[in-house]
C-alpha cells in the first residue's frame, strides 16, 4: 500500500511538473493563431483603407477641377469638422498614429494602451483620415494603417485570450507598414528602428511572421505590384560622391526643419502647444485656409499623398520646381492642425520635388535617381530612420541596385537633421500621449496584461 501511495505521488508530481510545459504549448500555439488571423486581417483592412482613400482623393481632385473654390471653401470647413470630431470624441486618433502605437507600446498598464489601440479609435481613424484626403488634405495613409493595423493585432488577441505585450502592438504595426507599402522588408526594419522592440528573438520572430502574412494577403488580392513603379538607370561612382551629399544635406535639413516646426506647434512641452491645445478649431480652420489656398494657387498639385506627382518624377517626367517647397507648407500646415493622417507618402512625395531640383546640375538620363535619392534624403530627416527609409525606397521602386547610394544619402541625411531638429518627431510626439508618470504603475519593460 505504501508503495502504492509513493507510486501515486511521484506520477501527480511528475504531472504537475509536466502542466507548465503544456500551458506554455499551448498559449505559443495560441499567440501564433493569433499572429496569423491578425495579420490576414490586416491584409485585407489596408486594401480596404487603401480603396477608401483613393476613391475620396479622385472624388476631390475632379471636384475641385470643375470648381476651383472648393479649395479655398471646403478644405477649411472640412478641416475644422474633422478636428472637432478629433478633439471632441476621439483625441487619440490626432497626427500619424504612429506615436500612438509607440506610446501604446511603452503604457505599464492596460488602461492607459487600450484608448490608443482600440477598434473604436483605429475605425475612428481611417474615417476621418479619408475624410482629410476628400478634402485636399496632404495627408498619408501609411501611419494611420499602422494605427489600425496595432488595434487589429490587439483585438485578435483578447479574443483568443492571449497575454498583450508590447511585441504584439509592433507586430500589427510593422504588418501595417508592410501592407500599405507592399514592402515586407521595410516593416522589419520599421520595427527595429522605430519602434524598436525587436531586439527580443521572440519578438522578432512575431514580427517577421506578422510582416509576411500580412504582405502575402495584400499581395495575393492587390497582385504582385510596385508602389512607385520600377526605376531604371545607374550613377557612376563619382556621381554618387556629388549627389549623396547634396541629397543629404539639403533633405536632410529640409527634414529636420519640417520636424522642428511641427514639434514647436505639437510637441510635449512646445512652445505654441498651449494656445494651439486651447484653440483646436481655430488652429484647424487656419491651417485649412493655408492648404486650401495653397492647393488652389498650384491647380490642385499639391493636394492628397501627392502618389502622382511622386510617380511621374521618378520616371524623369517634369514638374513645376515650386512642388517640392509648395508641398512642404502644405504638409507642415495639415500636420500643425492636428487632424488624422500620415505623413510618410506626403514626405517622400517632398523629398522627390526636391530631388527634382537637383536634376538640372546631372545628366537627364539620371534624373529618375537624382529624386530617388532626394526623397531618402529628406525622409531621412523627417523620421530619422535611414534603414526604414532605403529600405521603403527600394522596394517601392524595385531598384536594389541603388541601396548603396542611398543608404550613403540616407546617412548623412541622418546626421543633418538630427543637426537641425535633436528630437526625433515619432518618439517626441508618442509623449503626448502617455500619461503623467504618476498614473501609471511599473517600469517601462512591465508586460502590459490582456
Amino acid at each position: 500500500m505504501r508503495t502504492r501511495r509513493m507510486r501515486i505521488r511521484t506520477n501527480w508530481n511528475k504531472a504537475l511538473d509536466a502542466l507548465p510545459d503544456e500551458l506554455a504549448a499551448a498559449n505559443d500555439w495560441r499567440r501564433r493563431l493569433a499572429t496569423l488571423m491578425g495579420a490576414v486581417l490586416i491584409g485585407f483592412a489596408a486594401l480596404g483603407f487603401a480603396w477608401f482613400g483613393d476613391r475620396a482623393q479622385h472624388l476631390f481632385f475632379a471636384a475641385q477641377s470643375t470648381h476651383p473654390w472648393l479649395n479655398l471653401v471646403g478644405t477649411p470647413v472640412m478641416f475644422v469638422a474633422i478636428a472637432y470630431i478629433a478633439t471632441r470624441f476621439v483625441p487619440q486618433t490626432r497626427g500619424s498614429g504612429i506615436p500612438q502605437v509607440m506610446a501604446a507600446a511603452r503604457a505599464t498598464d492596460e488602461s492607459a494602451m487600450a484608448p490608443l489601440v482600440s477598434l473604436k479609435t483605429a475605425l475612428m481613424k481611417v474615417s476621418l483620415t479619408v475624410a482629410g484626403l476628400f478634402s485636399g488634405a496632404p495627408v498619408g495613409r501609411e501611419g494611420p494603417t499602422v494605427q489600425l493595423a496595432a488595434a487589429f493585432m490587439v483585438q485578435v488577441h483578447r479574443v483568443l485570450r492571449v497575454p498583450l505585450t508590447p511585441g504584439v502592438l509592433i507586430a500589427g504595426g510593422a504588418a501595417g507598414v508592410a501592407a500599405a507599402f507592399n514592402t515586407p522588408l521595410a516593416g522589419i526594419a520599421f520595427a527595429i528602428e522605430e519602434l524598436a522592440v525587436a531586439y527580443e528573438q521572440r519578438v522578432a520572430v512575431l514580427v517577421m511572421g506578422a510582416v509576411m502574412i500580412a504582405g502575402l494577403t495584400a499581395q495575393g488580392i492587390a497582385g504582385d505590384y510596385v508602389y512607385f513603379g520600377h526605376v531604371t538607370g545607374a550613377l557612376e561612382v563619382r556621381e554618387v560622391l556629388l549627389v549623396a551629399p547634396l541629397a543629404g544635406i539639403g533633405g536632410g535639413m529640409l527634414g529636420g526643419l519640417f520636424s522642428r516646426g511641427l514639434l514647436t506647434v505639437r510637441g510635449p512641452g512646445a512652445r505654441w502647444g498651449g494656445m494651439v491645445g486651447r484653440r483646436p478649431l481655430v488652429t484647424a480652420l487656419l491651417c485649412g485656409l493655408v492648404v486650401g489656398a495653397i492647393g488652389l494657387a498650384t491647380g490642385g498639385a499639391t493636394s492628397g499623398t501627392g502618389y502622382g506627382p511622386t510617380a511621374m518624377l521618378l520616371k524623369g517626367g517634369d514638374t513645376a520646381y515650386w512642388f517640392g517647397p509648395a508641398k512642404f507648407l502644405s504638409a507642415l500646415a495639415t500636420s500643425i492642425s492636428g487632424i488624422p493622417g500620415g505623413i510618410f507618402a506626403p514626405s517622400l512625395a517632398i523629398g522627390a520635388g526636391f530631388g527634382d531640383l537637383l536634376t538640372p546640375l546631372f545628366p537627364s538620363r539620371d534624373a529618375g535617381l537624382i529624386v530617388l535619392m532626394g526623397m531618402a534624403g529628406y525622409f531621412t530627416g523627417v523620421v530619422r530612420a535611414p534603414l526604414t527609409a532605403v529600405i521603403i525606397l527600394s522596394e517601392a521602386t524595385g531598384s536594389s541596385y541603388a541601396i548603396l547610394p542611398l543608404f550613403a544619402t540616407a546617412l548623412i541625411g541622418d546626421w543633418t537633421g538630427a543637426m537641425v531638429c535633436r528630437e526625433r518627431l515619432y518618439h517626441a510626439l508618442s509623449r503626448g500621449f502617455l500619461p503623467p508618470p504618476h498614473e501609471e504603475g511599473g517600469g517601462k519593460d512591465q508586460v502590459v496584461s490582456g
